[in-house]
């Protein structure tokens, strides 16, 4: 993967995406790169959760919907889920999750 070709989707001042639909899994791996991050399988399961809820809402996903998806996906409780979307994104789910799921900056909503 050429990491200055893949990063070179239109961001904002941020780093989001300006198009989501720009997104792809060599953009999310570079763009986790740069949070020094490694994507692990819990990592991509809450990033491909978030990328079909965009596709069907057009929108970013609430941070609620994503414990509920790990919640149901991966068997745990509430704490549980948030401890470890946390621990797999430790800056935060708009910072971290939302940037490289390639959604545009959220607005000011619940981050957990």
């Amino acid at each position: 993967m050429d990491t200055m070709l893949t990063l070179a989707a239109e961001r904002d001042g941020e780093g989001y995406l300006i198009d989501p639909e720009a997104w792809d899994r060599d953009l999310a791996r570079g763009l986790a790169a740069e949070e020094g991050l490694v994507l692990d399988a819990l990592a991509w399961s809450i990033v491909d959760f978030m990328r079909a809820y965009w596709q069907e809402h057009r929108v970013a996903p609430d941070v609620r919907h994503v414990l509920e998806h790990l919640a149901q996906a991966h068997g745990l409780g509430r704490q549980a889920a948030k401890d470890s979307l946390f621990r797999v994104f430790p800056y935060g789910y708009v910072k971290q999750a939302c940037k490289i799921a390639g959604m545009m900056r959220p607005r000011a909503w619940s981050t957990g």
